[in-house]
C-alpha cells in the first residue's frame, strides 16, 4: 500500500536538539512540579523520571496521581517560553517537505498553541494540513496506542499509508505495531549503523537531520 501521510513529531524533530528548546521546556516542568506539589529540585525531578517511566509524559502522572494539579495550568506553564533559540528554517527543510508528495501532519504531545508558534517562528506552517496535539488525544499521549488510533481514525488512513518522523524511540513502537513506516531522527553524534546499542527494532530507518531522508524513505516508493 502507497504511503499517502506524512506524521511528523514537532519538538527535537523538525529542529534539532542543540537548538536546547526543550531544555527550557524542562526547566520549566520541573519548575511547575517544584512549585505545585511543593518539592525540592532533587525530588522533583525523581518524580518526573518515575512518571515519564511509568505514563510516557510527566503530565499523564500528574494527572493520574494529583488531581489538583489543572492540566491547562500545566501546559500554559511549561511552554511560556521564548523562542528565540529558534530560527527561521533556512529553507533546506521547507524544500523538502514542498518536494514530498505526502499529505504532512504534525503529531505531537505538545499543546496546539506551542506547535502553532514553533510552525510559525520557522516559517513551515504552510506545509502542514493538521496538528493533532495532546488534547487531539484526550491527554492519552504519546506512546499511549489511542494516540495513533485517534490520528489514522481522523485522517480515514491505515498505518500502512503513513510514515512516521519521531525523536523518541518508545513512540515509534506503537506506530510500527499499527503498520506505519517508522523513521527515528537521532541526535548528532549517535551512531546509526543497524547494531547500534540504541537502535530498536521499531525503527525502520534512522537519520540526524531529517533534511536528507525526506526524499531518501519515498524514493522505493515512486510511482
Amino acid at each position: 500500500m502507497p504511503l499517502r501521510i506524512a506524521l511528523y513529531d514537532l519538538d527535537n524533530t523538525l529542529y534539532p536538539h542543540t537548538v536546547g528548546l526543550m531544555d527550557l521546556i524542562n526547566e520549566r516542568i520541573n519548575l511547575f512540579v517544584q512549585e505545585r506539589l511543593q518539592m525540592d529540585p532533587a525530588a522533583a525531578m525523581a518524580l518526573r523520571h518515575q512518571y515519564f517511566q511509568a505514563y510516557g509524559t510527566t503530565l499523564a502522572g500528574l494527572q493520574k496521581h494529583h488531581s489538583l494539579v489543572e492540566t491547562e495550568d500545566y501546559l500554559n506553564f511549561v511552554h511560556d517560553i521564548a523562542l528565540d533559540l529558534l530560527t527561521a528554517d533556512s529553507g533546506e527543510l521547507g524544500a523538502a517537505l514542498g518536494a514530498l508528495p505526502l499529505e504532512k501532519i504534525i503529531f505531537t504531545n505538545s499543546p496546539r498553541e506551542h506547535a502553532l508558534r514553533v510552525l510559525t517562528r520557522m516559517g513551515l506552517h504552510d506545509h502542514f494540513s493538521r496538528i493533532f496535539d495532546i488534547r487531539a488525544f484526550e491527554f492519552a499521549a504519546k506512546p499511549h496506542p489511542n494516540a495513533y488510533q485517534v490520528a489514522l481514525l481522523a485522517l480515514g488512513a491505515s498505518g500502512e499509508e503513513c510514515v512516521l518522523f519521531e525523536d523518541t524511540p518508545a513512540n515509534l513502537a506503537p506506530a510500527k505495531a499499527v503498520g506505519m513506516t517508522t523513521v527515528l531522527i537521532a541526535p548528532e553524534g549517535t551512531p546509526l549503523h543497524p547494531d547500534a546499542d540504541w537502535m530498536a527494532t521499531d525503527v525502520l530507518a534512522a537519520t540526524h537531520r531529517i533534511h536528507a531522508l525526506v526524499s531518501e524513505i519515498m524514493a522505493p516508493r515512486a510511482g
